[in-house]
């Protein structure tokens, strides 16, 4: 529904993160696209008034323009298709334990941009020695703010690497998956 992949990250960052100003800078790494990208749907984006932009020296900050009449909508929208990874990233980032995480089935194949039905739930695969519990209350958390079914499944790092007659894991490499970018 949005004109690019670039553009729906970028609006589900600002959007689900509404009290943020980021960098364009912080911004591409964050949603691993190229800074002139960034600058590109930026600029189109606050030309529509969807985002506010400002100066501060060099640096060019934006963030989402939470006055705007399309403001609750649009979030609805964008916690649907494109929240999972800011959501997943912020609840999964500070537990100990967790080296990567990917979002993988149904929602990872239409980020993607394999055709089919919009996902009722949310795969994510966690690779590491994360605290099955502290797992468990994270995928809680993204319930309530996704409002759809989130199923977080834990694997170890030598589990992961290591080919394996595993049929979960050997699936799992066959299709695509959607990695969560972790803040450290």
């Amino acid at each position: 529904m949005l004109r690019s992949q670039a553009q729906g990250s970028l609006l589900a960052q600002l959007y689900l993160h509404p009290e943020t100003e980021y960098s364009l800078t912080d911004l591409a790494r964050a949603l691993r696209v190229s800074v002139k990208t960034i600058h590109h749907e930026a600029d189109r984006l606050s030309e529509a008034g969807l985002i506010k932009s400002r100066r501060r020296g060099n640096l060019r900050l934006v963030s989402a323009d939470t006055g705007h009449r399309l403001v609750a909508p649009l979030t609805d929208l964008l916690v649907a298709t494109y929240g999972p990874l800011p959501v997943m990233s912020d609840l999964l980032s500070p537990i100990a334990g967790v080296e990567q995480a990917f979002i993988y089935g149904s929602w990872a194949a239409r980020h993607t941009g394999e055709a089919g039905p919009v996902p009722a739930d949310l795969d994510v695969l966690v690779v590491g020695n994360a605290d099955l519990d502290e797992l468990d209350e994270a995928a809680r958390q993204a319930r309530q703010q996704l409002r759809f079914e989130v199923n977080v499944h834990r694997v170890g790092r030598a589990e992961w690497e290591s080919p394996s007659d595993d049929p979960f894991l050997a699936h799992l490499r066959s299709r695509p998956l959607v990695e969560v970018e972790l803040a450290r």
